[in-house]
């Protein structure tokens, strides 16, 4: 990347990465507070993370005015880490899993992203919708009943006060007005203050406190390994919705650096790890947030806010939050999705809804895609080998029989190759004809080698013609049938 193109990327859009940094730093204090608790440490650790994370992705990153922080989905991960061995083993295991990344994105890992289809990531986008529906649940049941009517006149400033103007960020609009309402009011609700004690000291650099040993390594790099594959599967996902969100292009690798280095460097300020947050970034997005800056300002006002202004925020009450989640949660939902699961391909539906079901069941988005992007490829080879056929022509004099093979032989359409072959007819000459077929692996090899073997074996003179150079390399390289011996040994198989 260029400086100019680099510059860009900061100061192209400052008024609208400053607001939506705002609004993202103040979204960003519950749900961090909340992460340190699922990963049961102190709140301080999730914010300290929340504000490095954001500061160095914003920095490093390959997709500006994406949102990254402390996450849950990297949280959950280390529950066990902290409860077996404690606060310092989880700051190793950050920097573990952030250089993890940062060699991953070395490797050109990102690329892979190429693999998830459509179904997947709708089918993901949709499960973090419910999620993030799920996670306002605690805070919409057994609470004062003012709570309700809370929500509802936040959901009403969020989706009507861009009628009126869109200069400032609806989402935030709403966090002033209903705080000023319940502080004014006095009314007695649910705030941020509520949900933990806010630091009121900047974090600070530290190494952790751990021995340096192969059993330190065996106990921290399972943890470390996981973190970072979530991390970037969800940090890459988002990117690409953020991609089509905004009709640009990240860059995949350079993201899975910035990802590792922010980590990498969270670890060492005291902080937990953490990847892209795909409802931060769709609230940046919708709040008029596009460059670097927006990541950078949410971090920075996040830190700046609960350590110089913690009595304010900690008095913004929690509905409003939640009606902003809430938004968030129906903007991220597809429901288009809906009425295409009776106008796609049957099988396009199954992976949507079954990467939905696994992620809600499980919470873990990781699994879900795991399970999506399996499903999207067994029926991708079933359709495929459908696709495979072979022909067969006898010539006028009855000697030769050309079998014409069509389409992709590979191991999900060698049994059909095989059973297309009449071994006991009495010809003397056969032509095997793969001049619009391509040979793709080993077990197609093999069923040619064993057809070669059966076809000589009846007394048949063979010829296999018309395979294109691809197919000729690895029939060479593998196939036995020609080889000086390979008879012999296909025979004694």
């Amino acid at each position: 990347m260029n400086l100019d193109a680099y510059r860009r990327q900061w100061l192209g859009n400052v008024r609208g990465d400053l607001l939506s940094g705002l609004v993202v730093a103040l979204a960003l204090i519950p749900e961090a507070i909340a992460f340190s608790i699922i990963a049961g440490v102190d709140p301080k650790i999730g914010l300290y993370a929340s504000f490095s994370i954001a500061v160095v992705t914003a920095i490093a990153g390959g997709r500006p005015g994406m949102i990254s922080a402390a996450t849950a989905a990297t949280a959950v991960l280390m529950v066990t880490l902290v409860a077996d061995h404690g606060l310092q083993y989880l700051l190793a295991t950050t920097v573990l899993a952030g250089l993890l990344q940062i060699v991953a994105g070395v490797a050109g890992l990102g690329r892979l992203m190429r693999f998830v289809s459509r179904s997947v990531m709708t089918g993901f986008v949709n499960a973090l919708a419910i999620l993030i529906f799920m996670a306002q649940l605690p805070e919409l049941v057994g609470v004062p009943m003012l709570t309700y009517p809370l929500v509802v006149a936040g959901l009403a400033i969020i989706y009507l006060f861009p009628y009126l103007t869109r200069a400032v960020p609806s989402p935030l609009v709403t966090i002033i007005v209903l705080t000023v309402l319940v502080t004014v009011m006095g009314w007695d609700v649910r705030t941020v203050g509520d949900m933990g004690e806010l630091p009121d000291t900047l974090p600070v650099f530290l190494l952790p406190d751990i021995p340096l040993t192969f059993e330190t390594l065996a106990i921290i790099l399972p943890y470390a390994l996981a973190v970072a594959v979530v991390g970037l599967l969800e940090s890459l996902m988002t990117a690409n919705i953020v991609d089509e969100l905004t009709a640009t292009k990240s860059d995949r690798n350079q993201e899975c650096i910035g990802q590792g280095l922010a980590n990498a460097a969270t670890g060492f300020m005291g902080g937990m790890a953490g990847c892209a947050m795909i409802g931060q970034s769709i609230i940046n997005i919708k709040s008029g947030g596009r460059g670097r800056l927006s990541c950078f300002a949410a971090g920075v006002l996040l830190v700046f806010m609960v350590v110089s202004l913690g009595d304010v925020v900690a008095r913004i009450p929690m509905a409003a939050l939640v009606a902003i989640m809430i938004m968030v949660s129906i903007g991220t939902f597809s429901w288009s999705s809906l009425k295409q699961l009776r106008t796609h391909p049957r099988s396009s539906s199954i992976v949507m809804v079954a990467t939905v079901a696994t992620v809600v069941y499980t919470h873990n988005l990781a699994i879900g895609v795991l399970v999506g992007v399996l499903l999207s490829g067994l029926f991708f080879a079933r359709k495929i080998s459908q696709l495979f056929r072979v022909t067969s022509t006898l010539s006028d004099d009855g000697t030769t029989r050309t079998y014409r093979v069509e389409g992709q032989l590979f191991f999900a359409s060698a049994e059909e190759f095989m059973a297309a072959f009449d071994f006991r007819e009495a010809v003397e000459r056969v032509v095997i004809d793969v001049s619009d077929a391509h040979i793709w692996d080993i077990s197609s090899v093999a069923a040619l080698d064993m057809a070669v073997l059966k076809f000589r074996r009846e007394g048949a003179e063979l010829e296999i013609v018309g395979m294109n150079a691809a197919s000729e390399t690895i029939v060479d390289r593998l196939a036995l049938h020609d080889k000086p011996g390979g008879m012999d040994k296909l025979m004694a198989h």
